[in-house]
């Protein structure tokens, strides 16, 4: 009998260890894995104002440079402004899109608990052409020899 009693009270002892170590796993502090607050400011690159309803779109960046599937989309309110909190540590992809602006991408070190960043987004340029005229171009300037010009 006694026999019997020792192998319950250690299974019973067993048990409650594992029991507690249930419950401190599912406890675990969210600390552990540090997470940051974004905080975005889109702004018109010329004037300064803020950009209403600008889509702020974040991945994740693997050490290879590919960007994670799916991501997240914010849209920037009346101020030009949106934040984020649950960010992980690590390389972040940011794409800024807007209409009436070119498209704005960078990548970042999330390294902080709390960062912010201010975008400024650019009205499109036009395309360059050698058939225009380009007033802002210097034409008194010598040009250098063409070295496959033949020789006269």
């Amino acid at each position: 009998m006694k026999l019997e009693k020792r192998i319950a009270q250690a299974f019973g002892y067993c048990l409650l260890v594992f029991i507690f170590v249930g419950i401190a796993v599912g406890q675990r502090d969210k600390n552990d894995d540090p997470t940051a607050v974004l905080d975005f400011i889109v702004i018109k690159d010329d004037n300064g104002k803020p950009v209403r309803s600008a889509a702020v779109i974040m991945h994740t960046v693997n050490s290879d440079g590919k960007q994670s599937r799916g991501g997240l989309e914010l849209k920037t309110d009346s101020e030009g402004k949106t934040t984020f909190d649950g960010v992980p540590y690590g390389k972040l992809r940011v794409q800024v899109l807007a209409s009436g602006f070119q498209t704005y991408g960078e990548d970042y070190d999330i390294d902080h608990a709390k960062m912010e960043f201010t975008i400024k987004l650019k009205r499109p340029q036009s395309q360059y052409s050698i058939y225009h005229d380009h007033p802002d171009e210097k034409k008194d300037q010598p040009q250098p020899p063409d070295p496959n010009a033949k020789p006269q």
